[in-house]
């Protein structure tokens, strides 16, 4: 029988008592996740590694400043989310216009046998959806990003960036309803009233 595993609060406690493998242990269990969120602020491998050795240097540093009044995942996304759009903001970069090659399949799905021709369409529908994203204001690509492509529930949204679960569904219906707008402007033939 495998050992329960540890609770990221006894993991934390046991972190900051001075125990490094705890930590270690933390960054092993969330680590895929912040690379992930980070991809969908640069694709350049080199920033990437960057922006979350940063954040998680952030993590180490303050690690006595988590109030547990959420989760320490939360807390944690939280930062690596600052810690990107701060890294591109010094870079003189705008963090919308930064994502490239946007995702629109989560990696841990089965790969399907497809239509010869569904790779470039694949394709297609990301190099569109890539460019329709890049015309949303940074408040709605941040939330249709957590939402869409990271899957985070409403509540660990409105954590993360410090908003109420009304503004973050807000903004996430203006953020749909932009979209679509643009998307039909831009390329009327993903219109299915046409």
């Amino acid at each position: 029988m495998e050992p329960a595993p540890v609770h990221d609060l006894d993991l934390v406690q046991e972190a900051l008592e001075g125990n490094q493998l705890s930590f270690q242990l933390l960054v092993e269990r969330y680590q895929d996740k912040l690379f992930s969120i980070v991809r969908q602020y640069t694709r350049n491998p080199v920033e990437i590694e960057d922006i979350v050795q940063e954040a998680l240097l952030k993590v180490y540093r303050r690690l006595d400043s988590f109030q547990k009044q959420s989760s320490f995942s939360t807390w944690l996304y939280r930062v690596v989310v600052n810690t990107a759009l701060d890294f591109l903001k010094r870079c003189g970069r705008n963090p919308v216009r930064a994502v490239e090659d946007l995702e629109i399949v989560p990696e841990n799905n089965p790969p399907r046998i497809a239509a010869p021709d569904a790779n470039m369409e694949q394709e297609e529908i990301a190099r569109v959806t890539h460019e329709v994203l890049l015309e949303l204001p940074e408040i709605f690509h941040t939330v249709i990003v957590m939402r869409e492509f990271e899957g985070l529930a409403y509540q660990e949204i409105a954590d993360i960036l410090g908003i109420s679960i009304g503004t973050v569904e807000s903004r996430l219906f203006r953020a749909r309803a932009r979209f679509k707008e643009h998307l039909l402007r831009s390329h009327p033939e993903f219109d299915p009233t046409v």
